[in-house]
C-alpha cells in the first residue's frame, strides 16, 4: 500500500536575486576594490553577498569579458583566511563547490567523517553524479577511489552506496513497506547477536526520506523505543554519526543543519570549515528554516551566534549571507 504524505516544505532562502542587478557596474565596482594598494572587502562584501549564484556566475563572466582576468584569481590574490575562503567559496559552481569541500575533509591529517556524511547524504542524485565528474575533472581521481582510500569498514561501505546516488527520490510512501523494514532492523539490531549492519546501510542509503521517517515511526511503535536510540545503542563511531545524520535529514533537514551549525561553534575553537560550507551551500536553499530551528533548539539567534564567534571582514560576510531577521 503506497501513499501520498505531505513532505514538500517551501523553503526560505536568504540570498535572493538583486533587484537592481547590473553585472557590468558589479564587474567594475570589484575591479576598482582590488585596484591599487590596499582592497575594499566592504565593497566585495557588499556585491558578493548579496547576488544569487546565476548573478555572480554573470558577473564573472562579465569581468573576463572586460578586463582579460579571472575573477576568482584576483579575489584569491587580494584576500586571506576565512574571508578569501567564504567569497571565493561563492564563486564556485555547486558541484565543484562540493567537490572541493569533499577534497578538503580528505586531504592532510585525518578525516572529517561528518562533512563526508553531510554532503553525500543532503544532495539529490543528479547533484551526486555532477559532484563525482566535478572531482574527477579537478583532482583527476574517482571520488568513489578516494573515499575508499581514506575510510573503512561499514562507514565506507555507506559512503560507497550514497555515491552510487540511487536513493529513490519519490514522495510516496509504503506503509506495508515500512512496516516490515522496521520489523527487519529490529530483527538486524537488539534481536540479532551483534548487528546486522548490512541491513541498516541498505535501507538509510536507498530508501526515500519520507519512506526512512515511516520507517522510524512504525519502529517506534514496535520496539517502544525510537530508532535514534536504537542506533545508539548499536552503533559507534562514525557510523552511529552517519546513521544518526540520515534519520534527522529524513525527519527535517533544517534540524540537522542547525546542529551542524551550533557544533561547529560551540566549545574551544570554531570550526571554520563547516560554518562555511553550510553558510554558503543552504543561503540559497533554506537558511531561513535553518535559523528558526537554530533559535529554536538553543535559545540565541544564529545571527547572534555568529556575530560572537568571528570577526572582522569574514563575520561581516557570513552575517549578510544569514540576513538578520
Amino acid at each position: 500500500m503506497a501513499d501520498e504524505i505531505q513532505f514538500v516544505i517551501e523553503f526560505t532562502a536568504t540570498l535572493v536575486d538583486y533587484a537592481d542587478f547590473n553585472p557590468d557596474q558589479d564587474a567594475e565596482a570589484l575591479r576598482e576594490a582590488m585596484k591599487g594598494l590596499g582592497t575594499e572587502e566592504k565593497v566585495i562584501i557588499a556585491i558578493v553577498a548579496n547576488r544569487t549564484r546565476r548573478q555572480r556566475l554573470k558577473i564573472e563572466e562579465t569581468y573576463k569579458q572586460k578586463y582579460g582576468r579571472d575573477l576568482k584569481e584576483n579575489l584569491k590574490s587580494e584576500l586571506s583566511g576565512d574571508f578569501e575562503d567564504v567569497v571565493l567559496a561563492m564563486f564556485y559552481p555547486p558541484a565543484e563547490g562540493d567537490a572541493r569541500f569533499l577534497h578538503k575533509a580528505m586531504c592532510g591529517v585525518g578525516t572529517d567523517e561528518e562533512a563526508l556524511v553531510e554532503i553525500l547524504a543532503t544532495r539529490y542524485n543528479n547533484q551526486i553524479k555532477d559532484i563525482k565528474e566535478a572531482y574527477k575533472a579537478k583532482y583527476e581521481k574517482e571520488l568513489e577511489k578516494a573515499i575508499k582510500g581514506d575510510t573503512s569498514g561499514d562507514f565506507k561501505r555507506l559512503l560507497v552506496i550514497l555515491l552510487q546516488a540511487n536513493r529513490d527520490e519519490t514522495f510516496a510512501v509504503d506503509r506495508d513497506l515500512a512496516k516490515a523494514e522496521a520489523k527487519l532492523l529490529i530483527d538486524a539490531g537488539v534481536k540479532y547477536w551483534g548487528t546486522d549492519e548490512a541491513k541498516f546501510i541498505e535501507i538509510f542509503c536507498n530508501r526515500s526520506f519520507p519512506q526512512i521517517r515511516a520507517t522510524c515511526y512504525e519502529y517506534e511503535k514496535l520496539a517502544g523505543h525510537t530508532m535514534l536510540k536504537a542506533v545508539d545503542k548499536e552503533f559507534s563511531g562514525d557510523m552511529k554519526k552517519a546513521l544518526t545524520a540520515i534519520i534527522q535529514i529524513s525527519d527535517y533537514a533544517p534540524i540537522y543543519f542547525a546542529n551542524r551549525l551550533h557544533k561547529a561553534m560551540c566549545g574551544v575553537g570554531t570550526d571554520d570549515s563547516t560554518l562555511i560550507r553550510i553558510v554558503t551551500t543552504r543561503c540559497e536553499v533554506d537558511m531561513g528554516e535553518i535559523k528558526k530551528e537554530f533559535e529554536k533548539t538553543y535559545g540565541k539567534s544564529l545571527f547572534s551566534w555568529i556575530k560572537d564567534d568571528t570577526s572582522g571582514d569574514y563575520k561581516r560576510m557570513l552575517l549578510c549571507l544569514i540576513r538578520d531577521d
